[in-house]
């Protein structure tokens, strides 16, 4: 298996898991761009400080200042929900 080539090593480990899972590249380029966004929206904040609040906070702004479809909505949340159940082991509930 190729080792993933991002500029973080946390986005590296988050790529790797995704591969062991079994996903799509195109699944794992949207999710890994969805955690960049997480993350640079929260100021660079690392992703296990941070829980469900930072989330709706994140995923608010897509809906009302973003305007984003549905279906986009769906994915950020599909690639954070991922991203704690399988990456940080911390579960949103």
């Amino acid at each position: 298996m190729a080792s993933s080539s991002y500029s973080s090593p946390f986005l590296n480990q988050v790529s790797d898991t995704i591969r062991v899972t079994h996903y799509s590249i195109r699944t794992e380029q949207a999710y890994i761009d969805w955690t960049k966004r997480f993350i640079l929206f929260h100021h660079k904040k690392h992703p296990k400080n941070m829980t469900e609040p930072e989330v709706a906070a994140f995923l608010t702004n897509l809906a009302v200042n973003r305007q984003v479809a549905a279906s986009t909505q769906n994915q950020a949340l599909n690639a954070l929900v991922f991203l704690y159940r399988h990456g940080l082991h911390q579960p949103l509930q």
